[in-house]
């Protein structure tokens, strides 16, 4: 399969400070990528290497199996920083302006200002945005020449929760077109919600990289209660499913074999005309695999 990005070996450094360290990456079509870390992790550099807005000390990527950079560059939008809009003018003129940079047709601004929500607004000036709104604005301008690529430096940060959601759901709505996203966050919970893949820097140093799917996942536990606990203990016993069993004075907590989840325990109690009061899946949360890969690393 064509890879969209390879990082091979890729560093660099601040005088002191090594702020990449001999970083691998591989990104494949249609992934949302998210580079995870706190804030001096190496996360922006490693976006302004590959946009080469930073020149690295050592090291290579390729983008689209070693097309030129030139090229290269023609098929990614990117906001490493928030784009400097004119605030007296409306968001049409600001694209126009956007287009005329880039290069780009204009036949894309209304498509693209339906894209990012703001069309019913977009002959309001820009200094009348809120905080969000010019936040898709920005990813719209990055959208502006169809490129196949996205990448994102901290996309909500300084959001409020409600801007937070809007570029969340409009980044969704992007990768459901079929483009690949790379994004930097320190934000666990933007990257658990947006992201299929990730890897984790710390000073510059990849210390994990994987599905975010597989890294979370289900942890096959499930917590049930019924008016009748022993009975309840006692017909479970014979589910197929059941790894182990712990009963505590409200409810079961049941480990489950691999393959099987809650849908299987309900159909299965159902069956024996039991009706549970209570059926809760317990997940791992990014936060806790995080602590324990940084733990793992000390």
């Amino acid at each position: 399969m064509e890879q969209t990005l390879e990082i091979r070996e890729l560093s660099k450094r601040f005088g002191k400070i090594q702020a990449v360290n001999k970083l691998d990456l591989k990104v494949l079509p249609g992934q949302v990528y998210g580079i995870l870390g706190p804030n001096g992790s190496g996360k922006t550099t490693t976006l302004g290497m590959i946009l080469e807005v930073v020149a690295p000390d050592s090291g290579i990527f390729r983008w689209f199996d070693n097309v030129s950079n030139v090229e290269a560059r023609k098929k990614i939008g990117s906001i490493l920083e928030t784009p400097s809009f004119y605030p007296y003018l409306t968001a049409v003129q600001n694209l126009k302006i956007v287009a005329h940079i880039k290069q780009c047709s204009t036949d894309r601004i209304e498509p693209v200002l339906k894209m990012v929500g703001l069309h019913d607004r977009k002959d309001d000036k820009f200094k009348a945005y809120s905080l969000g709104m010019k936040q898709r604005l920005s990813i719209g301008a990055a959208l502006l020449s169809d490129p196949p690529v996205l990448i994102l430096d901290e996309p909500t940060n300084g959001l409020d929760p409600e801007g937070i959601a809007e570029v969340r759901a409009l980044i969704k709505d992007i990768a459901a077109q079929g483009k690949t996203i790379i994004m930097a966050s320190h934000l666990l919970d933007e990257v658990q919600k947006v992201c299929t893949h990730f890897c984790i820097l710390r000073k510059g140093v990849k210390l994990h990289e994987g599905l975010v799917e597989d890294t979370l996942g289900e942890i096959n536990r499930i917590e049930v209660s019924h008016e009748n606990l022993d009975h309840l203990e006692d017909v479970l016993a014979n589910f197929e499913g059941l790894e182990t069993i712990r009963k505590n004075t409200t409810s079961l907590h049941l480990s489950l074999k691999e393959n099987y989840n809650a849908t299987h325990v309900n159909a299965f109690c159902f069956e024996k005309d039991i009706v549970l009061r209570k059926l809760v899946t317990h997940t791992n949360s990014l936060e806790q695999e995080f602590l324990k890969i940084l733990k793992e690393h000390d």
